[in-house]
């Protein structure tokens, strides 16, 4: 890392018609995003419910390779399945409630299994994402009027 932090993420979203956009980054693919199906949107299209779960178990991921890298852990393959649990919470309104993620890892030898056992504990310990839920989110509106065409 040759960049002093804080590091910055920036995303932009666009409406584009009923319950949909386009989620967007510099340098990254264009992602299609709309509510999803249970609150009147639409199937088949990324959730914001979908990202922040997808975004835990992404991280889980990431984290795990790094430590396996420098422990030098041999693995053959790494899948991860993650499910979110949405609940209405008393004077909170909806929330994910808790994630479950279910990590399947193919070692490369039977000697490995404790080690690879605590990498992925470290990994959950170390997730950012994980470690970052509960993080202070501030709305700065900007407010804008469409201008009107006027008849001569």
């Amino acid at each position: 890392m040759t960049q002093q932090l804080p590091y910055y993420y920036d995303t932009i979203v666009e409406w584009t018609g009923e319950r949909k956009g386009l989620l967007s980054a510099s340098n990254l693919p264009t992602l299609t995003v709309a509510t999803p199906p249970e609150f009147q949107g639409h199937e088949g299209i990324w959730s914001p419910e979908h990202l922040y779960v997808a975004s835990v178990n992404s991280c889980l991921m990431t984290t795990f390779l790094a430590i396996a890298q420098m422990s030098k852990l041999e693995f053959v393959k790494f899948r991860s399945q993650a499910r979110g649990q949405l609940d209405k919470v008393e004077g909170q309104g909806f929330q994910i409630t808790n994630i479950v993620i279910e990590p399947q890892l193919t070692i490369a030898r039977e000697s490995d299994r404790e080690r690879a056992l605590r990498i992925l504990e470290k990994a959950e310990k170390h997730c950012l994402i994980s470690n970052s839920i509960k993080t202070t989110v501030r709305v700065q509106p900007d407010i804008r009027v469409a201008e009107t065409q006027q008849a001569a």
